[in-house]
């Protein structure tokens, strides 16, 4: 069986920079606010509160860790456009999506967030030039440089990701 932590692959890094394939990356998470929605769409507070899988968060803390990553990866957009390779701290997801409004915060805040956030970080992203999508921050857990090409996909990829833990578990559930 097909491990469910990761319903569509795990993320591959791109090997070569391809301007369709940036394209297709900025139109997901252009999406994502819209197609999360979709997947919680009618949940009760008991099925928000269930864990996608065995030991794994449940929906709603999915669904703000979503917000929580998409700040994060708004942020270190902004650093490395404006500082030359700037050093970015990694957040602890897990301990983030053990605080109290990861745990008892209605979901539809982190809805709203995402849908204002992605506009603005896909209308940045829009208005770069292409060059640009070379410049790189130094990841302080990773101990690596990432440009905002591999950024942007690693975040379409991300969003997908959490998107079809939840409808994998609706599948699941008859939900």
């Amino acid at each position: 069986m097909k491990d469910i932590r990761y319903p569509i692959g795990t993320f591959e890094k791109p090997a070569t920079f391809d301007e369709e394939n940036l394209k297709e990356w900025l139109g997901d998470i252009r999406r994502l606010p819209s197609v999360l929605r979709e997947a919680v769409r009618g949940l009760n507070e008991a099925q928000l509160n269930t864990p996608y899988r065995e030991g794994g968060w449940t929906v709603a803390q999915v669904v703000h860790h979503l917000a929580d990553a998409s700040m994060n990866a708004f942020v270190r957009t902004k650093w490395t456009l404006t500082e030359e390779t700037p050093s970015i701290k990694p957040f602890d997801e897990n301990a983030w999506a053990e605080t109290t409004d990861a745990l008892s915060l209605s979901i539809e805040f982190s809805l709203q967030l995402l849908e204002g956030l992605h506009a603005r970080w896909v209308q940045l992203l829009e208005s770069l030039k292409l060059a640009t999508f070379k410049r790189a921050f130094y990841h302080e857990g990773t101990k690596a440089t990432m440009d905002i090409y591999t950024l942007v996909a690693m975040y379409a990829w991300h969003g997908k990701h959490h998107t079809a833990q939840i409808q994998q578990l609706r599948k699941r559930k008859g939900w």
